[in-house]
């Protein structure tokens, strides 16, 4: 089994300082929560990225800073979110990948999103697919719904994504596949061979699906973006707090955290220079 691979998506597009006050939104906190989730156990970090007002944004000045930052401080993986807030023209989601982060996310489906549509069609996914493929950036197959893993299959075929496919199945969004272990059980079984994955669940979802895949040999994600809550009722202090709490599950279970250096290799990603 290879050693676990921590996600933290330490921002999101939803979230509001209102709602979570130890929320990181200038590049500068960005950067100190990357350093604090990397020190934690993270190894990846998945990046939104707000605008000077504190709005979502995905411009690519607005990520060129955070991405300084987080460089400044540490050598985690930076993983570009293309999914912007729901409604950002495809367009714009694209465009910081011109900057060509080492991964990025491909969601590869629509999904109802609460009250809102999370619009993914299929010349929206290809067009983020044939940008990955231009800036040399690996995609993170973002899976809201399993339909989603048989698009990414798909896409595999066609030449647009290589195989193998590292999976992110993203679990408790209302509207789209629950949080549960049988169908993280069934999205695991449905993947191609060799494929990796690790699992985002969504709210008290977090917790339980981070065990599962810490057993079942997948990784995880975890941080703001996805959960608040250290327990029920108790806000985390901050997005390191959700990260060390998985690395102390998994090596209490017997299975090690991997560096950053660590993860680009069980990934196939080259080292930094």
């Amino acid at each position: 089994m290879d050693k676990l691979i921590i996600t933290a998506a330490i921002v999101g597009a939803e979230l509001t300082p209102a709602q979570m006050p130890a929320l990181p939104v200038t590049a500068r906190q960005i950067g100190e929560a990357a350093e604090e989730c990397c020190e934690a156990g993270a190894s990846i970090i998945h990046l939104h990225v707000r605008d000077g007002a504190g709005n979502p944004s995905q411009a690519v000045d607005d990520f060129a800073n955070a991405v300084d930052e987080i460089r400044r401080r540490c050598d985690v993986i930076v993983q570009f979110s293309t999914g912007g807030a729901v409604g950002t023209p495809i367009e714009l989601r694209a465009a910081p990948l011109r900057l060509a982060p080492e991964m990025a996310t491909l969601t590869t489906g629509t999904v109802n999103f609460g009250d809102d549509v999370f619009m993914n069609d299929l010349a929206s996914i290809e067009y983020l697919a044939k940008q990955m493929r231009v800036f040399g950036v690996m995609p993170e197959i973002e899976c809201f719904d399993v339909g989603h893993i048989a698009n990414a299959v798909r896409l595999a075929e066609r030449g647009l994504i290589d195989m193998p496919l590292y999976f992110d199945f993203v679990m408790g969004v209302p509207g789209g596949i629950p949080g549960t272990l049988e169908h993280l059980m069934h999205c695991v079984r449905s993947i191609p061979q060799g494929s990796k994955w690790q699992v985002a669940g969504i709210g008290r979802a977090e917790l339980p699906l981070a065990i599962a895949a810490i057993i079942m040999g997948g990784n995880v994600r975890v941080g703001f973006e996805d959960n608040v809550y250290y327990s029920r009722g108790v806000l985390a202090t901050d997005n390191a707090q959700l990260v060390a709490r998985v690395a102390r599950v998994s090596k209490e279970a017997g299975r090690q955290v991997a560096t950053p250096s660590e993860a680009r290799q069980i990934l196939g990603i080259p080292p930094r220079g």
